[in-house]
């Protein structure tokens, strides 16, 4: 990873990364395919982890809400594709996942590069959320947000609830 993919970051007006990815059950997942809706893409570091299991649950106990509204959501971590599986069926998550196993889409949204983790600094992924609108532009952009918290944020920003 090159220092300016580390630096990357997306803001409100830039187009949305477009992506093509596997979901837990192998079928691709493209974000162009939901053009003419608006989409929450959510980065997160790791399936069956505390902090990623409490925003995965957050975001499927709200999944009808943000529908309502005309938000899709879509979560991306590197985990391979069983893993995610799994996530899904133990938790009951019936939001949309992917597997971005190189981290290339991770990267291209300015959501994979050094953090502080445990006061050490390492690189992986930065926990961020996009909106991304209708016409496929970001239309929000939050890097380093907190799991906990985080859906309900969210939604009052968004005018939901």
């Amino acid at each position: 990873m090159t220092e300016s993919a580390a630096a990357t970051r997306l803001s409100p007006g830039d187009p949305a990364p477009d992506f093509t990815l596997p979901g837990p059950d192998g079928t691709e997942v493209s974000l162009s395919s939901y053009r003419g809706r608006r989409v929450v893409v959510y980065c997160y570091p790791a399936a069956l982890t505390p902090g990623c299991t409490t925003q995965a649950v957050d975001f499927t106990a709200a999944a009808g809400e943000f529908a309502e509204a005309g938000l899709d959501i879509i979560g991306i971590s590197p985990d391979a594709p069983e893993k995610l599986q799994r996530f899904r069926e133990q938790e009951s998550l019936s939001i949309t996942l992917v597997s971005d196993q190189d981290t290339s889409v991770l990267q291209a949204y300015g959501a994979y590069g050094p953090k502080k983790l445990y006061g050490k600094e390492v690189v992986g992924v930065i926990r961020s959320t996009f909106v991304v609108d209708a016409e496929g532009r970001i239309e929000k952009a939050a890097y380093n947000v907190k799991a906990t918290g985080h859906v309900a944020k969210l939604r009052r920003d968004l005018g939901l609830g």
